[in-house]
């Protein structure tokens, strides 16, 4: 502070140094402490305007210097105040590239069965895959808590299940997957497989160890309808022990046989691959089980029935071994002519004249009686038996039967005795049909290129 000309006192303003301000550390970059008790050092003068301005300038400089002290330098000079760069692993997703954080693809996951499907084939493949990430860990579990087994590929991009799945069942899936920059993603899912009501069945005949002829045909007879006939015949596999190979010949959407083009080699084995799980049989039916059957093949026994001559003789492979007389159906009941496979056996039988149409009063009415030794040829009512005590003067003589095949008390015990299902009988000279295919196991009569078409 001085004195003007005329001695009084004067406001006057120091120079305002910024090396005075701010004393800045010139090898940390780092500000110290702003001094601000230099500003103003005088009274205030006459001039207030000056005073006021020279204050805003002061201050001005004062943010400028701080800003730059802190903000921009750390913007123009990276040495001296350098940034973390954020790990990708712990940032969202990026949907843009940036100039220093690359983009990380989201994994992509496919289930299959997807999440909600129904009625889901219990025989298809359960696999979770994925894509630009790896599958961390996957469970798959029925409502009632069962594990399905399964296994990762080592490369982690996809999980198979390795055991079937049950019908009618809803089944849980839970995954894990990681991206490329190892964020984990947890998720579930559900499904359903097929409903009782679209599940198919099968029988088989012979059963499973039984000992036959080599005239039996394989028989399958399906609970539903079977639409993709060449889907259940592949899903099938017949061999034999003599390197027979057969055809399958349908008679009806729910029936089948199987038969090679000649008798069964005697004493062989036939083995029946029934691979039918998971089977689309058409129209929603899908099989339901898989299993291997297999039947022996006896002895080769043949018996030839003569409605002219009236014998009936029989031989064991190849072997003629007997000949009885018989008597065989007249002219209104001609049995039935060609191949007829024996198919039971009853110690006595119960016949009953109104099962084949016969009442009271028709001259053919027999009522109803018992019969010795009955072995049945077909469905309707054909049999081997003992003849009844008023046709056994006939036998070897006339027809007098009602389709069956009569014989004396010798020959009717030899063939229930010796004879069994499978083995089989060929009617010649008689006026009778072909027994129908339903009635009986008439395959042998179907020329074998018609069977097998």
């Amino acid at each position: 502070m001085g004195l003007n000309p005329d001695g009084e006192q004067a406001d006057t303003f120091e120079h305002v140094d910024a090396a005075r301000l701010f004393d800045v550390e010139q090898d940390s970059g780092s500000a110290r402490h702003l001094d601000t008790t230099h500003l103003d050092t005088g009274h205030w003068g006459p001039t207030p305007t000056k005073r006021s301005r020279f204050r805003k300038v002061a201050w001005i400089v004062v943010v400028c210097l701080i800003a730059a002290l802190s903000g921009t330098f750390a913007a123009v000079a990276p040495h001296a105040a350098s940034a973390a760069i954020e790990s990708e692993g712990s940032s969202g997703e990026r949907s843009e590239a940036a100039a220093v954080l690359p983009v990380v693809k989201p994994a992509t996951v496919v289930a299959s069965p997807a999440s909600g499907a129904k009625q889901v084939n219990p025989a298809a493949p359960v696999t979770i895959s994925v894509k630009d990430g790896t599958l961390v860990r996957v469970s798959l579990t029925s409502a009632q808590g069962k594990t399905v087994d399964g296994a990762l590929t080592p490369d982690g991009l996809s999980w198979t299940a390795s055991t079937p799945l049950e019908f009618n069942s809803s089944y849980t899936f839970n995954y894990t997957v990681a991206d490329a920059a190892g964020r984990l993603t947890s998720k579930t899912g559900s499904f359903t497989t097929v409903s009782t009501q679209n599940e198919a069945d099968a029988a088989m005949y012979p059963l499973d160890g039984a000992k036959v002829g080599v005239a039996q045909p394989l028989q399958l007879t399906f609970s539903e309808p079977v639409v993709n006939k060449a889907a259940v015949e592949k899903a099938i596999k017949v061999t034999s022990t003599s390197g027979q190979v057969g055809a399958f010949h349908w008679f009806s959407d729910t029936m089948v046989r199987y038969r090679p083009e000649n008798f069964w080699a005697a004493n062989s084995t036939v083995t029946v691959d029934l691979k039918l799980f998971g089977v689309d049989f058409g129209n929603g039916q899908i099989g339901n089980f898989n299993k291997t059957n297999t039947f022996k093949i006896g002895d080769k026994k043949v018996a030839v029935a003569d409605a002219v001559a009236h014998t009936f003789t029989v031989s064991v492979n190849d072997q003629q071994v007997g000949e009885w007389p018989d008597t065989m159906g007249d002219t209104r009941f001609p049995s039935a002519r060609g191949y007829l496979v024996l198919m039971e056996k009853y110690r006595v039988e119960h016949m009953d004249a109104s099962t084949i149409g016969l009442k009271p009063g028709d001259p053919a009415y027999y009522g109803q009686l018992d019969v010795n030794y009955a072995t049945r040829l077909t469905p309707s009512g054909e049999f081997i038996h003992q003849a009844t005590d008023s046709a056994l003067p006939y036998i070897g003589v006339t027809n007098l039967s009602h389709g069956c095949i009569g014989l004396g008390p010798d020959g009717a015990k030899w063939v229930f005795d010796n004879m069994t299902t499978g083995d089989v009988v060929q009617v010649v000279n008689t006026q009778g049909d072909y027994a129908n295919f339903d009635d009986g196991f008439g395959d042998w009569n179907i020329p074998w290129a018609q069977y097998a078409n």
